[in-house]
């Protein structure tokens, strides 16, 4: 009998995300509202992003020897996956995506708000 934490984390595991490392992307939800900024990393199996400039922490680092001096870091936190939209390249406003399969099986990214095709960064 599985418990209700092994349910949930298979049901995020089959998550698909749309979002990938280097894509534009506003915050639509929380403390950070409004905010953009690239996705840094991308975590689909725990449904998390990483976005540069966004969700600043600070911790208090011990001197240690590769870093004698200690002190306080600041870093990007993750948010959740569904709190940010991308934006669309042309428009520069958050779009949903739809996905254009070819027939040779490559796939691309399309704006939902102007049908344009959203390139994946480099």
């Amino acid at each position: 009998m599985a418990t209700q934490k092994q349910v949930k984390e298979a049901r995020r595991a089959k998550r698909k995300s749309h979002i990938v490392k280097g894509d534009r992307v506003r915050v639509i939800r929380g403390n950070f509202r409004e905010m953009e900024g690239s996705v840094l990393r991308v975590n689909p199996s725990r449904g998390r992003v990483v976005v540069e400039g966004v969700n600043m922490r600070k911790r208090h680092e011990r001197a240690t020897q590769d870093n004698p001096e200690g002190g306080i870091i600041t870093f990007e936190a993750p948010i959740d996956i569904s709190n940010v939209m991308l934006l669309d390249p042309d428009s520069d406003e958050p779009t949903r995506v739809r996905i254009n399969r070819h027939s040779d099986g490559s796939t691309e990214r399309i704006s939902v708000k102007t049908g344009n095709p959203i390139p994946r960064p480099r």
